[in-house]
């Protein structure tokens, strides 16, 4: 009798002890699945509640664990808090002149007008040539054939009559001849019956033409003052064998050639 007492109480304790040791496995189960959390994407299975008039804060894609609302809102700063100093240091680098634009100026526009070269180059010019306005001699000596376009006046070298639309001033080879009047060259040139030739323009339609000449220093578009050496006599071409070296000196009003003598002092 004693020995099935001790039989079924041992039976007894037996599955007591099983019983105890499924609770436990149960209840560690639980507590694991607490502690973990639910999984990335999963559904939370509870209904979020407002607390003290704001929204429990949503815990940050980096954690896996459970989080507060009062440890996300102390941990994570809130979009106006991050976005306002990036959109104030934004207006500031916008407001700031750029690094190249203070070392680096824009550069300055060149004169209109310019004389010369070098250090004179950047003084203007106002061309104001008028019908009242006089020309300094390019050259100074004998007028070898008159301006002549409304009767014709003999060529020696041509051996013929025809008009003239300029003077022809005799000269010395390598002589220099100087402008007239204030002027921008317009044109460099040669021609068979008058050589190299510089064409000035004097201003309100004004234009001089310089012909026989040799070792143009000038160019195109550059100023020139009153004077100032924009070349010099060169031998004659074959139309002017006869008349020896001289200048071919011609002006134009308005497309017109007219008598340069009207306008030389």
């Amino acid at each position: 009798m004693k020995e099935k007492f001790n039989q079924l109480f041992k039976d007894k304790l037996f599955l007591v002890m099983l019983v105890l040791g499924l609770l436990t496995i149960v209840a560690a189960a639980g507590v694991v699945t607490i502690q973990r959390g639910r999984l990335p994407g999963e559904e939370n299975p509870y209904i979020q509640m407002e607390d003290s008039g704001s929204l429990i804060a949503e815990e940050s894609p980096q954690k896996t664990g459970p989080q507060t609302a009062g440890a996300s809102d102390a941990q994570t700063p809130s979009r106006t808090e991050t976005s306002a100093p990036a959109e104030r240091q934004s207006e500031t680098e916008a407001r700031q002149p750029s690094a190249y634009a203070a070392n680096d100026p824009e550069p300055e526009e060149e004169p209109a007008a310019q004389v010369g070269t070098g250090i004179e180059a950047a003084t203007p010019l106002v061309l104001d040539f008028t019908d009242s306005s006089r020309m300094a001699w390019p050259v100074r000596g004998n007028v070898l054939l008159d301006y002549s376009m409304d009767s014709t006046i003999y060529f020696p070298t041509l051996k013929q009559y025809q008009c003239s639309p300029a003077i022809v001033i005799q000269g010395e080879v390598s002589d220099p001849v100087a402008a007239p009047a204030d002027a921008r060259v317009m044109a460099l040139g040669v021609n068979e019956e008058i050589g190299n030739y510089v064409m000035l323009d004097l201003g309100n339609d004004y234009v001089a033409v310089c012909g026989q000449l040799k070792e143009i220093p000038v160019v195109e578009n550059e100023y020139l003052e009153a004077g100032q050496i924009l070349g010099y006599i060169a031998e004659p071409t074959k139309y002017y064998s006869v008349e020896g070296s001289n200048l071919y000196f011609e002006l134009r009003r308005g497309g017109e050639t007219v008598d340069p003598l009207d306008y030389l002092e």
